[in-house]
């Protein structure tokens, strides 16, 4: 083999790692269409607790009633917030954020998580404005 055709190996094992470690799925975590999210929201007797995932600008182009801001690039340093002992519930615009977001939470130890599939932007239920 030559440099070359190692070199072509090694980047496409990198694309490959990528595009796998930001699709695939998060172990544990429940993806749940819109009207399962509205109704596990309603259920849950608002003992759960509810992020939205997406930059405060985003959130202001209209947000879930009850959901509490934690942006996806801060929320690494906000766990402290996030209670351990309740259900989390996920969204962010398109549920790319809140996945990697359920991923990071799922290491430090969250166990009950679930996201909006498809984001607010599948939502139809009530939203703030």
């Amino acid at each position: 083999m030559d440099s070359n055709m190692i070199f072509n190996l090694v980047a496409l094992g990198f694309i490959v790692w990528f595009f796998y470690s930001r699709f695939a799925g998060v172990k544990g975590l429940h993806n749940l269409s819109s009207e399962q999210f509205q109704e596990a929201l309603t259920k849950d007797n608002h003992k759960h607790v509810l992020i939205d995932v997406r930059e405060p600008g985003e959130v202001k182009q209209g947000y879930i009633p009850g959901a509490v801001n934690i942006p996806l690039s801060t929320i690494g340093r906000r766990l402290a917030e996030i209670p351990k002992d309740r259900p989390v519930y996920l969204y962010c615009r398109s549920g790319m954020r809140s996945k990697q977001a359920a991923k990071l939470l799922r290491k430090h130890g969250f166990n009950e998580l679930s996201h909006l599939k498809g984001g607010i932007m599948s939502w139809n239920g009530k939203q703030t404005q």
